[in-house]
């Protein structure tokens, strides 16, 4: 059941997270609407991955409710794992596995797999088309990052996306890849909440959620 006055995309109101004994944040109200992107900033430990992570459904608020779309946000719903795209700060590709390998695993526990040639295309997309076949394990840290710019370049049909620290590692020509890629996103009525230490280069003005507390 919708909410009155809900918001159409993401909220949060009154949340709280912990990080074993300690309380990281509380009493944390957010919206986010289709269209529209959040820059998420804070001090390390601030709970910037832990704010991610619960809305992701990965871990428990102490408090606070969290809705999607209107209605309160359930982890297990069809509904919302389709909408969801959560990309952590390490994520878990496989070393052992080359790129190719690697992101069509991804894609498939996505939900979206792709055929031979859009996967192909979407590697060569990020500049990695010559290391295709590479071991993970012998990629730079950059060109690791810029495997998980090919997976959001695929996963335009999730209407909300969580990333965290998105743009570590990468060079001048994949920031503006990956501010494209948000622009492209939120132009086609998708939504972000993004944790960065740096301006990512977006057309789109972010609303700034600091974890940190106004500044005195």
């Amino acid at each position: 059941m919708t909410t009155v006055g809900a918001c159409d995309g993401l909220e949060a109101r009154a949340l709280a997270c912990a990080a074993g004994w300690r309380t990281l944040f509380s009493s944390l109200d957010l919206r986010i609407a289709p269209g529209q992107w959040t820059m998420l900033v804070g001090s390390n430990g601030s709970g910037k991955s832990t704010l991610l992570r619960t809305i992701a459904g990965l871990a428990r608020p102490l408090a606070g409710e969290i809705f999607w779309r209107g209605a309160p946000r359930r982890v297990a719903d069809a509904e919302w794992r389709a909408q969801c795209v959560y990309q952590g700060h390490a994520p878990g590709w496989k070393d052992a596995f080359d790129v190719r390998e690697n992101l069509s695993m991804q894609l498939a526990l996505d939900g979206l797999p792709l055929s031979s040639h859009a996967l192909d295309a979407a590697i060569a997309r990020v500049g990695l088309a010559r290391q295709a076949r590479l071991p993970f394990a012998r990629l730079s840290a950059g060109q690791r990052r810029r495997v998980s710019l090919a997976r959001l370049s695929c996963s335009h049909e999730r209407k909300l996306w969580l990333l965290d620290e998105p743009g570590t590692a990468l060079d001048a020509d994949a920031l503006l890849l990956l501010g494209a890629l948000v622009d492209t996103h939120l132009r086609a009525g998708g939504l972000a909440l993004i944790a960065t230490h740096q301006p990512l280069p977006c057309a789109a003005t972010p609303t700034r959620l600091s974890l940190d507390g106004p500044t005195p």
